[in-house]
C-alpha cells in the first residue's frame, strides 16, 4: 500500500520518537528503580547499626543485651512499616529473632561468604533483606544478621510507574503522528502549489516562472532550480523554432531559384549556351543545398553527442600546409595574400579530422570576407599555444560580435549574393571548439577586419 509523502514523514518521525521515548521511559524506570532500592538498603544498614550496638562479641560467643530497641513496634508487628530481623550463628542455627517474624519465615539459615542484599516474600509481603556477617576481633566469622524491611510501598510505586509508562506510550505515539501530519502537511503545501502551477506549463506559457518562497531553503532551491530548468527549456525552444525557420528559409531559397530557373527554360526554345548558363546556376544551387544539408547533419551529430573525439597530437603546421593547396583558387580569385607566421612543427592535442574542419572554416571565411587584394595573417604564440587567424576585411560590428556563432546569423554587410554561405559555418567550429576543450575567441572592427583566436589544450 502506497502512502502520501506527508504520511510518510509523520511515519518515519513517529517510529523516531517511538525509539526516543523508549529509550527515555527505560531511563526513567531505570532511575526510579534504582532510586527505591538505595533508600531501602540505606534504612536496613541504618537498622543494621543500631542492632549490633545491642551486641556483645566476646571471642567466640555472641551476647545480646535487652535494650529497648527490641521492643519497638516496627519490630513486632507486620502490618505497619514493619522491620525483620534474625541473628544466627556459625552453624546457621538461629539464636535471635524480631517478634514480628514466625519461625523459619526469613531465612533458611544457610550463611553467606559476604555481605549482600536481595529480594523476598513475607506472608505475600515484598520485602527487601540484608544479610551481614559477624565476625569478632580476629576477623573470625561467628554468625550472620539478617534484616529486612518492607518494599510494599516501593513495588506499588515501580508498579504504577509501569503503568502510567505503557499507557501513555501509544498516546505519545498518537498524538506525535497526528502532529506530525499537520506539520508535513503545511511543510509540503507549497510542492503542491509548485504542482499545481508546474502542471500548468505548456510551450504556450513557458515563460511562467515559480514564486519563490520567503525562506531561502531546500524548497527555495528547487524551485530556483525547476526555473533555471524552464528558462533553458524556453531558450531552447525559441533556438529550435528560429532554426526550423532558418532551416526552411535557407532550403526554400536556393529550391526558388531552381524552380524559377527552370521555369523560364521551358517556356521556349532557347539557344544552347542559354541552356548551358542555366544548367550551371541550377548545379551551383544544388551545390549549396548539398552543402547546407550536410552542414545540418553535422550539427545534428554534434548535437546527439554521438561524435567520437580522438585525443591525439597533430602537427598543426602540416595541417595548415595542406588545407593552403585546396583554398589557393578563392584566394586568387580575390588576390588575397596568405601570411605564415608558424615553425616548421607545431605540435597540439586534438582530433585530426575536427581540427582540420575548425581551420577550414575559419580560413575560408577569412578569404570570402576579406577585401579584395587583401591579407590573411596566421601566427602561432607558443607560449599561449594559440594560433591567431586574422583578415583585413569588412569586419563584424559591436553588437553583432555576439551573435556570430548563432545558427544561420550572418552579419548584414555579409548578406550579399556576392558571399555565398548559410551562417552554419561558425556555428559547427563552435561547438567543434568546446567538445574538445579548445578556448574559441573573436575580435572584430567594421572596416579593419576580424580576428579568431584558438587556444589549444597543453
Amino acid at each position: 500500500m502506497s502512502l502520501k509523502f506527508k504520511n510518510r514523514i509523520a511515519l518515519f518521525n513517529t517510529l523516531a520518537v517511538a525509539i526516543i521515548t523508549v529509550l527515555v521511559f527505560f531511563v526513567i524506570y531505570f532511575v526510579v528503580n534504582t532510586t527505591a532500592y538505595s533508600h531501602l538498603d540505606e534504612d536496613i544498614l541504618l537498622e543494621k547499626e543500631e542492632v549490633i550496638s545491642n551486641l556483645l562479641i566476646i571471642q567466640d560467643s555472641i551476647i545480646i543485651n535487652k535494650m529497648p530497641e527490641w521492643e519497638e513496634a516496627e519490630h513486632n508487628q507486620v502490618e505497619v512499616n514493619p522491620t525483620f530481623f534474625q541473628i544466627q550463628d556459625i552453624s546457621g542455627k538461629i539464636i535471635f529473632r524480631s517478634t514480628n517474624l514466625a519461625e523459619g519465615q526469613i531465612s533458611d539459615g544457610s550463611l553467606n561468604d559476604k555481605d549482600s542484599f536481595f529480594n523476598g516474600e513475607i506472608n505475600g509481603q515484598k520485602i527487601r533483606l540484608g544479610q551481614f556477617l559477624l565476625k569478632n576481633d580476629g576477623g573470625n566469622t561467628l554468625g550472620q544478621i539478617t534484616i529486612a524491611v518492607s518494599q510494599q510501598e516501593s513495588h506499588a510505586i515501580l508498579n504504577n510507574l509501569i503503568w502510567v509508562l505503557f499507557g501513555s506510550f501509544p498516546i505519545v505515539l498518537l498524538v506525535q503522528f497526528y502532529a506530525s501530519s499537520i506539520a508535513a502537511s503545511r511543510a509540503i503545501k507549497p510542492v503542491h502549489q509548485l504542482i499545481k502551477t508546474a502542471s500548468g506549463i505548456s510551450d504556450s506559457n513557458i515563460s511562467t516562472r515559480l514564486d519563490l518562497p520567503a525562506h531561502k531553503d531546500e524548497l527555495y532551491q528547487l524551485m530556483q532550480t525547476i526555473n533555471e530548468l524552464l528558462a533553458r527549456i524556453e531558450r531552447s525552444m525559441v533556438q529550435q523554432k528560429q532554426f526550423t525557420s532558418d532551416a526552411s528559409h535557407e532550403i526554400r531559397t536556393p529550391l526558388s531559384a531552381i524552380r524559377g530557373t527552370l521555369e523560364v527554360l521551358i517556356r521556349r526554345p532557347r539557344e544552347a549556351h542559354v541552356y548551358e548558363e542555366k544548367i550551371t546556376t541550377i548545379i551551383e544551387q544544388v551545390d549549396r543545398l548539398d552543402l547546407l544539408l550536410e552542414q545540418l547533419l553535422q550539427i545534428a551529430r554534434i548535437d546527439s553527442d554521438q561524435l567520437t573525439i580522438k585525443r591525439e597530437q597533430i602537427n598543426l603546421s602540416d595541417t595548415i600546409a595542406v588545407f593552403f593547396t585546396k583554398c589557393k583558387k578563392i584566394a586568387g580569385e580575390k588576390n588575397i595574400t596568405i601570411h605564415q607566421q608558424l615553425p616548421k612543427k607545431v605540435m597540439v592535442w586534438g582530433d585530426k579530422l575536427y581540427v582540420e574542419l575548425i581551420l577550414a572554416n575559419l580560413i575560408n571565411n577569412g578569404l570570402k570576407y576579406g577585401n579584395m587584394n587583401g591579407n590573411l595573417f596566421l601566427n602561432w604564440d607558443d607560449t599561449l599555444k594559440t594560433l591567431s587567424i586574422k583578415d583585413d576585411g569588412i569586419g563584424i560590428s559591436e553588437e553583432n560580435l555576439p551573435k556570430v556563432f548563432d545558427r544561420f546569423y550572418r552579419a548584414d554587410a555579409s548578406r550579399s549574393s556576392m558571399i555565398k554561405g548559410n551562417g552554419l559555418g561558425l556555428s559547427i567550429v563552435k561547438k567543434l571548439a568546446e567538445i574538445q576543450n579548445i578556448k574559441l575567441e573573436v575580435e572584430s572592427r567594421i572596416g579593419i577586419g576580424t580576428t579568431f583566436n584558438l587556444q589549444f589544450p597543453s
